[in-house]
């Protein structure tokens, strides 16, 4: 019976890392949602662009287009900085779910092996995943407030 209760308290402990990968997926989907988006914005707007380069050699631009032209241009820059902030929130969610892997393997490797030298190891992999989560989220809120940037660069040219 002392052996089910250890074996059960390490399915346990291997159950916080599960949680945290559970979790690390669910902002994935968010992020790579937003990466899509991004994408197809900034996919929009090059073809908008192309077809006023494309008209460029039939007449010259008149101030609207010019004003638009600009817009388009300004627009590309900040989301290419945008879909950078979106990679890399996505890295570091992808890159803390490996450590939370590696933690319920770790754990359960020290069951096995019944050595408590690899409880540092262990802490060391559990609290670098929370902290790659945290920096992924920081870098999804700042892309978020770029996101604004854009959207109002847009409304206020337009």
């Amino acid at each position: 019976m002392e052996s089910q209760i250890s074996i059960v308290q390490v399915i346990q402990l291997m159950l916080a890392p599960g949680l945290m990968i559970s979790a690390c997926g669910l902002l994935l989907l968010g992020m790579n949602n937003k990466y899509s988006l991004v994408v197809n914005r900034i996919r929009l707007l090059n073809e908008e662009k192309r077809k006023f380069f494309s008209k460029a050699g039939e007449t010259d631009f008149n101030y609207e287009e010019n004003v638009r032209l600009e817009s388009i241009s300004m627009q590309l820059s900040k989301l290419t900085f945008r879909v950078k902030l979106v990679r890399n929130a996505v890295l570091s969610y992808t890159i803390a779910v490996a450590f939370f892997v590696l933690t319920s393997l770790f754990i359960g490797l020290q069951f096995v092996m019944g050595n408590e030298k690899l409880n540092y190891l262990v802490t060391f992999l559990f609290l670098a995943g929370m902290i790659l989560v945290l920096i992924g989220v920081i870098y999804a809120a700042y892309e978020s407030i770029k996101g604004y940037d854009i959207i109002h660069l847009e409304v206020k040219i337009d």
